[in-house]
């Protein structure tokens, strides 16, 4: 597996995948067991029931490991396909089929979760087209589930924001309030961090706005304002920062705010209001 910023995906993978088999087999299956399928060889197939994109096929052997193990696995799609025929079979394995049979459900959640999200992203990356500008996620992520959700939103196409707080400085209006003003927190700021690292500080009207470029912020975040008062802020920043809008963002707003001359569109949505996609999983001999 890959890194995500020095930190072994994998181990994310089993954090997770342990708290699912513990939450949902807990000392063990028993209609699976009660059935005596034990050894008997089986065989499944994971198949999609509407259009999607498909991501995470490489976690559900990952996930079969830690409930019995697979005899064989074979992905017949790739993360980032678009499958547009329902029925598609994506994946197929053959194993005991009572390991089959109770890793069934974790499988199908951890797929429909990240295949939903890649999906939900791919629409509105798509609504983009090629607009000079860069979608991005938030922090507005299930606990736990961060790393692996921030993957799917790269699946669809779009790009990160930050990971958590500790990889990039966002000054927001809470921090704000804390100091005194924009210019006392970022002045703070700057001379406690690397020259390297960029400074981006959230704004709620325009005279915010004009107090961040006087202070020579990196990048100006415009929270929940509507599209005069973004045009507005972008005829303030001109050049000097990179321009950001986050809050009531929707597909159809994207092209209107690139028009505006904004730089980087950061939505929460991307994965809070990503729904669950459809997959089935069928068992047989």
């Amino acid at each position: 597996m890959t890194r995500v910023h020095g930190i072994p995906f994998s181990l994310q993978v089993k954090r997770l995948i342990d708290l699912a088999v513990e939450e949902d087999i807990g000392h063990g299956d028993i209609t699976t067991s009660a059935l005596g399928l034990s050894g008997r060889p089986g065989r499944a197939w994971i198949e999609t029931k509407e259009p999607m994109v498909i991501a995470g096929l490489d976690f559900v052997p990952r996930i079969y490991e830690r409930v019995g193990g697979l005899g064989s696995f074979q992905a017949k799609a790739e993360d980032g396909d678009f499958i547009d025929c329902p029925g598609t079979v994506v994946a197929e394995m053959t194993g005991s089929l009572d390991t089959l049979l109770i890793g069934e459900r974790i499988a199908l959640n951890f797929l429909q979760r990240l295949c939903g999200i890649a999906t939900h992203v791919r629409s509105h990356v798509d609504a983009m087209g090629s607009l000079p500008m860069r979608l991005t996620d938030t922090r507005k992520t299930v606990p736990g589930w961060r790393v692996l959700e921030k993957y799917a939103v790269r699946v669809g196409g779009a790009f990160n924001h930050r990971m958590g707080l500790y990889d990039g400085v966002l000054i927001k209006d809470n921090h704000i309030a804390a100091c005194g003003s924009i210019t006392a927190a970022v002045q703070a700021v700057r001379g406690r961090i690397s020259h390297l690292v960029r400074i981006e500080v959230e704004t709620e009207t325009l005279a915010q706005v004009k107090e961040a470029v006087d202070v020579g912020a990196d990048v100006i975040m415009l929270d929940n304002m509507d599209d005069a008062a973004i045009s507005e802020a972008a005829a303030e920043i001109g050049n000097a920062a990179e321009i950001e809008v986050s809050g009531r963002v929707d597909a159809g707003r994207i092209a209107r705010l690139s028009e505006l001359g904004v730089n980087i569109v950061s939505m929460g949505a991307l994965t809070h209001a990503a729904r669950f996609v459809d997959l089935s999983m069928t068992v047989g001999q």
